[in-house]
């Protein structure tokens, strides 16, 4: 066997060279081994068990935007505008909407709120909601219907619903407590075979339940009203607290027929017009409806009957079936609104002389007015009438708020509504409107402070002409002693009203302002705005400076 033999190129190394290598290597190593970072364990990120009932009230908290739907005691009284417009609506649906995508726990928990507020405000979305609520029966699926509470169907006049989608939703929607239908359920005297089961008559039995608080009806046809209305007569609506009937006939009214009904003459026929109706529960009604209607409203008993509200569609507000009504309910009534404006009452008295000839002759031997209101409704605290107002003939020093109304000793709360539009319609006089205009933006603030000042004390002078005097002398008329003696608040029921007075309002509706203040501070009356807040001298002043926008209403 052959030796092996040393590299030549390779040198033998000492051991102390090896030592050296070896050391060399070892620090080189160790500089370059990378040192492993032990990083800690993340922490948990699981919330803490929490009871679904907890995240159900957490949900509901959170869909309750500014108000709840389901919350209508405010809305009894016809003082108060509507809390739900459709706006507010939409902005509320989008956050359950938002709610309901976060996970299956929440959609499970959200789904209740989500539908249980319904606002239809086109055919389409009723079909949709049909459908939804069909499919879920076929495929077995639970029924979403069970969450609808409040139905509310508000569309134009080409957007109107069919009753078919109507009848399916309601069919699937067994605990509904308010239900509203503002003239949008498509009807047709000209269908050759309509359904029976989308009859009015159907529609208001699946309505009709114990469970009903709130109810907006509609009619649709000429059929008469104790028919139209026969499944109340069943008496299962023990909880109903407001109830609004309109009609939207498709043919317009005779006026032979309007008069006669008027007449004396035809109280005999009122005898078969009683329902056995009993709402233990209402308090506020809202009517707009004929004279024979009135008089089958007068056989209903609603021992709880407070607020009412009335538009005559026939303007026989002097009818045998109006004074049926308010003898047997008036007095139980402590607010009243009349919706019919005087100066469209009066112009159909003066254009209807058959119906003037009757009124005489009803008051030939007594001297008490045609309609004593204020007899009939003895309890009476709140009023609420129309700006539309004007001279009455017979008394041509003073406008009452109200040709029915001109007087009672008991109102304390007189409300008017449609004041912007009287403002609106005051010609405005170019010297006035010209004479102090909005500072540019580049002006000082004191140059602004100083003019705003001089516009208000221009508007102070007793010696300006008063805008659209005919409104300010009807509220002046309010503030009479011997009309109403226990007056304390006059309101403005306008929104639009407050912002023509508050955002950078016009020197002549400003100075038509100061002046009815300062009349009812005369008085000792308070001038509260559409949400019963004060209007003072002061607020008025702020509404003249730069950049306001706030309420002209605070403590005087």
């Amino acid at each position: 066997m052959q030796e092996q033999q040393p590299h030549p190129h390779r040198l033998p190394l000492s051991p102390r060279h090896k030592r050296s290598v070896r050391t060399l290597l070892v620090r080189i190593r160790s500089k370059l081994r990378r040192t492993k970072v032990v990083e800690p364990e993340p922490l948990s990120l699981r919330l803490p068990f929490i009871p679904p009932e907890v995240w159900g009230i957490i949900i509901q908290h959170a869909c309750l935007f500014n108000h709840d739907p389901l919350d209508t005691s405010r809305e009894l009284s016809f003082l108060e505008s509507p809390s739900t417009q459709l706006a507010t609506y939409r902005a509320s649906m989008s956050t359950k909407k938002n709610l309901s995508l976060v996970s299956k726990q929440w959609n499970a928990l959200a789904r209740s709120f989500l539908y249980e507020f319904v606002w239809i405000s086109r055919a389409a979305q009723a079909k949709a909601l049909a459908r939804t609520l069909l499919m879920e029966y076929v495929e077995n699926l639970p029924s979403s219907g069970k969450f609808i509470r409040r139905l509310h169907i508000e569309t134009p006049a080409l957007e109107r619903c069919a009753p078919a989608d109507l009848r399916t939703i309601l069919d699937y929607s067994p605990h509904l407590d308010i239900y509203s239908d503002h003239h949008s359920v498509q009807r047709s005297v000209y269908e050759d075979a309509p359904d029976p089961r989308c009859s009015p008559e159907e529609i208001l039995k699946l309505v009709a339940h114990p469970k009903i608080r709130r109810l907006s009806w509609t009619s649709y046809d000429d059929v008469p009203f104790e028919l139209r209305m026969a499944p109340l007569g069943s008496n299962l609506t023990t909880r109903l607290e407001y109830l609004e009937l309109s009609s939207r006939s498709p043919s317009l009214p005779n006026l032979s027929t309007i008069l006669s009904s008027s007449s004396p003459s035809s109280h005999k026929d009122f005898e078969h017009l009683q329902m056995n109706v009993h709402l233990p529960s209402l308090r506020a009604l809202k009517v707009s409806l004929d004279n024979n209607t009135f008089a089958v409203l007068a056989s209903w008993d609603m021992p709880s009957l407070t607020n009412l509200s009335v538009m005559s569609s026939d303007f026989s507000y002097t009818g045998e079936g109006f004074s049926r009504f308010f003898q047997a309910h008036g007095e139980k009534l402590t607010q009243l609104e009349l919706g019919h404006s005087s100066s469209a009452l009066e112009e159909y008295y003066l254009t209807t002389p058959q119906h003037l000839l009757v009124l005489q002759q009803q008051n030939q031997n007594q001297q008490q007015p045609p309609v004593p209101l204020a007899e009939w409704c003895p309890n009476l605290r709140e009023f609420i009438c129309s700006a539309d107002a004007e001279w009455h003939w017979q008394s041509p020093d003073w406008i009452a708020p109200h040709i029915l109304l001109p007087s009672h000793p008991r109102v304390e709360l007189i409300g008017i509504r449609d004041i912007d539009t009287r403002l609106l319609e005051d010609p405005l006089t170019p010297a006035m409107a010209y004479a102090y205009p909005s500072p540019p933006p580049s002006s000082s603030s004191c140059d602004s402070v100083s003019m705003d000042d001089e516009l208000f004390d221009a508007l102070m002078c007793d010696d300006a002409d008063t805008p659209c005097f005919p409104l300010f002398e009807q509220i002046s008329s309010l503030l009479r002693r011997d009309a109403f003696p226990a007056l304390r608040f006059v309101r403005d029921l306008s929104a639009e009203s407050h912002r023509l007075r508050t955002v950078r309002p016009h020197p002549r509706i400003l100075q038509f302002w100061r002046k009815a203040v300062a009349r009812c501070a005369e008085r000792g009356v308070w001038f509260e705005d559409c949400h019963g807040v004060n209007i003072t001298q002061r607020g008025l002043r702020r509404a003249t400076l730069p950049g306001s926008g706030s309420v002209a209403g605070e403590d005087a």
